[in-house]
């Protein structure tokens, strides 16, 4: 239903401006919303009403008038006076009020479809029949944010993004979990991806000062048909998860740049274990020390590259070379050798989605 506060906030503006009060009654004649709370209006008067065949009538110097939703009598308003101004008052309201119910049910209907097309719930037909019932483009390429949120149902954070978009009238924001908001976002002809990364980093600069909001933000790939933005959602959820795993210090990941991460991730459990004994054995790197892991993350940040590696751990060269030459001795990988520092790489990766996926189980 459309919320008590819009319809109050219509009345009064209309009092305001025509000096004439307003009520808004139930088909039960009792007061929902009035712009004059001394005076109350007989519910017989209302019952009597609702149940007639009347548009509008006069009793006992009120104009009664009905509203009707998509041809449903919905309400009762009341405007006081018996008079031609009354009159032109009450189907002023009535008018503006069937408005603001068909905008809102229309919105409504948005809502549900696009968080049925996000969940793939629909037929094919069914989506461009409901597409054109719902004046919706449905060959506009489009692109699926997900923005997830520290606290649940952050409604501070979904009114800023609706701020923020609200001239767009080709995007669409809602919500289909507790701590993710999702964009439906038209792509112009002209956008690239680096264009989708601005506005993903305008989101999150928007949200940490606005809403007061750390957030991650994920986004798929750009999908030419309406029947496709379920791909492209599936493709931000996967690009979150894999991003909390082996990007944990990004906090704006695309889905076309997860790389190796991304076939990591959709690899059976059991299969990783494998892997990580038949390379390791039982001395998983997941048990060295911390020395040895800033060791080995910096030799790979710097390319592998030993001289830049010691400048950066503050050791001497031969120091960082003993280093590594005792981890070749304790797992048979030499990192300083490409095809074992790649090994070594994946095999890091491997323990992170492990280690991801156990946690999942608690």
């Amino acid at each position: 239903m459309i919320s008590s506060q819009v319809l109050q906030t219509a009345i009064d503006e209309l009092k305001e401006i025509t000096r004439v009060d307003l009520w808004i009654m139930d088909l039960e004649g009792h007061t929902l919303l009035s712009t004059f709370t001394d005076e109350n209006i007989p519910a017989d008067a209302v019952k009597l009403f609702a149940d007639s065949v009347a548009d509008s009538q006069v009793i006992q110097g009120y104009h009664f008038f009905k509203i009707l939703d998509d041809k449903s009598l919905e309400y009762v308003l009341v405007s006081k006076g018996s008079g031609e101004d009354a009159y032109m008052i009450g189907r002023v309201a009535v008018s503006e009020i069937q408005n603001l119910l068909a905008a809102y049910k229309e919105r409504v209907d948005k809502n549900n479809f696009i968080q049925n097309l996000l969940l793939d719930n629909m037929l094919l037909v069914d989506i461009y029949n409901r597409a054109k019932k719902l004046h919706i483009e449905v060959e506009a390429p489009r692109v699926v944010f997900i923005i997830e949120t520290r606290r649940e149902k952050d409604n501070i954070a979904m009114e800023t993004l609706k701020t923020l978009f609200a001239s767009r009238t080709g995007d669409y924001i809602t919500a289909v979990d507790e701590k993710s908001i999702i964009l439906v976002r038209e792509v112009e002809e002209n956008e690239s991806y680096g264009d989708l990364e601005a506005a993903a980093q305008m989101m999150r600069d928007m949200l940490n000062s606005e809403a007061m909001s750390a957030v991650h933000i994920s986004y798929g790939t750009i999908v030419e048909q309406i029947n496709q933005v379920s791909k492209s959602y599936k493709e931000a959820k996967m690009a979150l998860d894999v991003g909390k795993i082996f990007y944990s210090e990004k906090d704006i990941i695309a889905y076309n740049t997860l790389g190796i991460g991304r076939l990591i991730y959709q690899l059976p459990v059991q299969l990783c274990e494998m892997f990580m004994k038949e390379v390791f054995g039982e001395n998983l790197p997941d048990t060295f020390d911390d020395e040895t892991l800033v060791t080995i993350s910096k030799f790979f940040e710097n390319n592998l590259n030993v001289s830049e590696t010691a400048r950066q751990l503050y050791v001497h060269r031969n120091t960082l070379v003993y280093r590594l030459e005792k981890l070749q001795r304790s797992t048979g990988l030499d990192i300083r050798v490409f095809d074992d520092a790649l090994t070594f790489k994946i095999a890091l990766m491997v323990v992170s989605y492990m280690n991801y996926m156990k946690n999942q189980e608690y």
